[in-house]
């Protein structure tokens, strides 16, 4: 059998076997030194979502990880004077799908942050990673081609900016160079009368997009004035569609109008069958889309509505800085990690992940092993309050955080149980009870955000948690019963 058969195969995926140097930069330009120290062998990392899978399978091999995830001003979404807006590239996706100038003014971006296939991977998730990633089907881009993005692109020579359409290559593949980062996603102020709009076609909720469609207009009376429309996973890389905008613009919209631009998309697209769809479903269901999208932007255009009052949200809620040293491939270090309420010391090496520290060194197995690839959710747990995957992030990342994992929602005295247990309790909403703590993590946070959520908001928040015994009912009844109980 050939020797390298096997080399894009995840054996373990519990571990992260691969061994390298961890760097934790403080500033942008520590992080640009050390990218051009290493050139070719280092990665960036923030959310890690993508990164430790792919390095878990064997497909990249990084000899260092520079994580970037806490340096400043980079989380932050600013308006300008002009009416425009910067996002910083640490921003992350549920930042900015609960952010009301995005909701108020740029809604498909709202919309693409909202369909991505976790609430756990949106919390972890930045908008840079998303975009850097260069994937066909990635949510955002296509929201942000029609946007009119641009991005801003660093390293130690200087600074250039790019229309977001020029930034990506291939399946991916970027025009990112060595020693350079994307730290900045500038979009421009929306024109009154117009508005946007982002659907995505899936197998299942929580799954990558057969397909997916953005567009924005501006109305004038019965006129589309103006338009760009952009699809995601039906071509090597996130489609902007100016031939299909060009014979929107100007028109009176109508359903022959609808029509016509429908069976254009269709015909400008290029997809593949793959084990996702086919290239016959996607072209029709672009078609599909298109109208759809349309439709739903003409009746949304409206004025843009007055946001007076906004302010710059803290940097989506982060703590402080708190610096963790460098540390270097096959070392161990001392790390303090603020678990339960309790600070305690462990000795882990660079690659050790936070799940893998939690059950063997502190013995805190509540949280499961599963999937090991970010998609089940039963190692979920709380990382300063926001519900997080402990199979994909780096323990020593972990440093400075509140960790809260199943068994801190007992009370620490009394030993009491959480209203929240008590009321999966009540209503059996339990079966074999492995993806329970990782769903009632999930579910907290949940709580946390949205006191009274409905039931469509808990079944939304919940849909990366798997649970294949349940059937949900019993659990969607359990946390309305708690969040009824809790606010009473």
């Amino acid at each position: 059998m050939d020797s390298h058969s096997h080399a894009n195969e995840m054996t373990n995926s519990h571990l992260l076997v691969q061994n390298f140097d961890y760097m934790e930069a403080s500033t942008i330009e520590e992080a640009l030194a050390w990218l051009n120290q290493y050139p070719g062998k280092a990665r960036l990392i923030a959310g890690g979502t993508d990164l430790i899978v792919m390095m878990k399978m064997e497909r990249v091999k990084p000899e260092v990880v520079i994580n970037i995830s806490k340096i400043p001003a980079l989380n932050e979404v600013k308006e300008r004077p002009d009416g425009s807006i910067s996002i910083g590239a640490l921003t992350t996706i549920h930042a900015l799908a609960a952010h009301p100038l995005v909701r108020t003014c740029y809604p498909s971006l709202a919309e693409a942050c909202r369909s991505f296939g976790s609430t756990q991977v949106e919390v972890m998730g930045t908008i840079g990673g998303n975009i850097c990633n260069g994937s066909p089907a990635a949510d955002t881009p296509p929201a942000l081609l029609a946007l009119c993005a641009e991005v801003t692109l660093v390293s130690q020579t200087g600074k250039r900016f790019l229309p977001l359409e020029q930034f990506f290559l291939g399946p991916g593949k970027t025009v990112l160079q060595p020693g350079e980062m994307l730290v900045e996603v500038t979009l421009p102020a929306p024109q009154p009368g117009s508005t946007s709009v982002f659907l995505k076609a899936t197998r299942v909720v929580a799954d990558l997009a057969k397909a997916s469609l953005a567009l924005s207009i501006t109305r004038q009376g019965e006129r589309i004035s103006s338009c760009r429309v952009a699809m995601g996973s039906v071509a090597p890389t996130p489609l902007l569609l100016p031939s299909v905008a060009d014979v929107l613009v100007g028109r009176i919209f109508s359903t022959e109008l609808l029509a016509e631009a429908g069976q254009l998309i269709a015909e400008s697209i290029s997809p593949i069958d793959d084990v996702r769809s086919s290239a016959w479903y996607r072209r029709r269901i672009a078609n599909v889309m298109l109208q759809d999208a349309l439709t739903l932007a003409w009746e949304r255009a409206v004025e843009r509505p007055s946001h007076t009052g906004w302010k710059n949200p803290a940097r989506n809620g982060q703590k402080p800085f708190v610096y963790t040293p460098s540390q270097k491939s096959g070392e161990r270090q001392q790390i303090e990690l603020n678990v339960n309420g309790r600070k305690t010391r462990v000795w882990v090496a660079a690659n050790e992940l936070l799940l893998n520290v939690l059950r063997e060194k502190l013995e805190l197995t509540g949280s499961k092993y599963a999937c090991g690839i970010g998609e089940c959710g039963a190692c979920t747990v709380q990382i300063d309050g926001k519900p997080m995957l402990s199979c994909l992030i780096l323990a020593v990342s972990s440093v400075g955080k509140e960790i809260t994992t199943i068994e801190g929602l007992q009370d620490l005295q009394t030993a009491a149980l959480d209203p929240l247990q008590e009321a999966f309790i009540d209503n059996t909403a339990f079966q074999c009870g492995y993806c329970t703590p990782g769903i009632l993590m999930t579910t907290k946070a949940l709580l946390s955000e949205m006191p009274k959520p409905s039931e469509d908001e808990v079944r939304h928040y919940l849909r990366g948690n798997t649970c294949r015994c349940t059937g949900y009912a019993s659990i969607v009844r359990a946390v309305l019963d708690a969040a009824e109980k809790i606010g009473s």
